[in-house]
This record gives structure tokens, sequence and C-alpha cells, in this order.
């Protein structure tokens, strides 16, 4: 593993602050994985997908699951075992902040069971890792050869001081009037949510568009980075159509 070179691209936040994915060094037996660095902040994600789905399979089987480490932040866990325990509510909320905007882009009649793992391995205080979560996921999709319309990413768009700022620091997220999550592809936004203290239509749909913008660059450095790995993940695994109800449909038509 550790003589493998890793594959990397980059891009710049608004506020000039780079953003570095890299892929090909670790968990290279996934589908795909990646790692995102921010600053100091580093988030590690792996998607894996069965080769076909079981029988009788009625739905997609996606499982995310978003998890902040005791050792990114240098501790051990303080319970008797010294093991991680079960996701806290704050990181089953990030979790489905990812699986909401990455589900509707899995093909239809896809149902191989397909887990994607976000872990934070390094924490940076003053950099808040939720709004890189999906960023993460969605670059260990576009590496793998699981089929996916995407990429897509999420930002976290907050209104300080009459300024929109994208990613902004915690510390500045205290005197933020509004705090939105946007997830998009590069055409069409997919997720919109957050909290304001009071805000017009026109203040969100201009944050929306602020984050929107923001979130095409990054989408841009995954294919970018998809190009660099090359066949892998740019020729994605076939998919049969569902087969049609016909029965069912003659009911609807009726």
């Amino acid at each position: 593993m550790g003589k493998q070179t890793p594959i990397t691209t980059s891009f710049h936040l608004p506020d000039g602050r780079e953003v570095v994915i890299e892929t090909g060094k670790l968990a290279t037996q996934a589908d795909g994985s990646v790692l995102v660095r921010v600053g100091k902040t580093m988030l590690f994600a792996s998607v894996v997908s069965s080769p076909e789905a079981r029988e009788g399979q009625a739905f997609f089987p996606l499982s995310v699951d978003y998890q902040e480490k005791f050792a990114s932040a240098g501790r051990i866990p303080g319970n008797f075992f010294r093991r991680e325990s079960k996701l806290s509510d704050y990181e089953v909320l990030v979790s489905r902040l990812v699986d909401r905007a990455l589900r509707p882009l899995f093909p239809e009649g896809y149902m191989n069971e397909t887990q994607v793992i976000i872990n934070l391995i390094s924490g940076d205080k003053d950099v808040p890792p939720d709004a890189f979560a999906a960023l993460a996921a969605s670059a260990a999709l576009a590496v793998s050869d699981i089929p996916f319309a995407g990429p897509i990413s999420e930002v976290r768009v907050a209104k300080i001081n009459g300024e929109y700022k994208v990613n902004p620091n915690k510390s500045e997220l205290e005197d933020a009037e509004l705090d939105i999550i946007v997830a998009a592809t590069m055409d069409n936004v997919m997720m919109v949510e957050g909290e304001a203290r009071e805000c017009s239509e026109k203040e969100l749909v201009e944050a929306i568009k602020v984050g929107h913008e923001a979130i095409k660059v990054q989408v841009q450095a995954q294919l970018d980075l998809a190009q660099k790995v090359g066949e892998k993940a740019l020729k994605k695994r076939e998919v049969a159509p569902p087969p049609e109800d016909e029965e069912l449909k003659k009911l609807v038509e009726d």
C-alpha cells in the first residue's frame, strides 16, 4: 500500500482555502475511496457495491454512515472497552444529509447492496466537517465503476453581516443570520436544509445560487479526478432496465 502513488486534484473555496481530493493510496480494494483534506481536517470516504442484486430484491439497499472517530481529535474512547460507540444523533443527521443527495441519482432498477462510509480521521476545531462529507462520498463514487448520475457536492452557505459565505469557520457561524446546506449536481439543486432567524424568499434564493456556483467548482474537480483515474472511473457498470409490471401498468392506465 505504501508504494502506491496517489492521484490528486484540488480546487479553492471562495475564501481561498485549498481543498485536496486524493485517491489510489488507501482502501484500494474498495470500489472507490478518496481522502479529502481542508486545512487540518481530513475525511476518508469509501464505497462498495455488490456485483449483483439479491434474488427478489425489491428496493435499493443503500446505507450511508458518517462517523467522527475519537482519534481525529487525538483522543481514545473513554468507555470500558476503549472502542468507538454507536453513531451520535449528529452523525446520523449528517449521514441523512448525504443519503438524501445521493440516493435519487442511482439508476432506476439498480438494486445492488451499496455502502458508503465516511470517516473523519483528522479534525480542525474551526472547520465544520459536515459540509465536506457529501463531497467525499460523491468523489468516492466518481472514481468507482458504480453507476451514478453525479457527481454532486454539498456546501454550507451562511449570511454573516450581510455577506454570503461558503463553508465559513465555526467561529463565524455564531453571527450567522442564515445557515443552510445546499446539495446539487452541476445542473440541478438536489436538496436544501437549514435555518435562519428571519429571511426573505429573495435572500434564500440568493444563498442557494451562491452555494450552487461553489458546488459547480467542486463537481468539476471530481470530473477531473475521474479522468485522471481512467477507465475504472469512466466505464460504469451496466444496469438492466427494471421489469415492467404489465398488470399494474394496465390498472393505472385504466
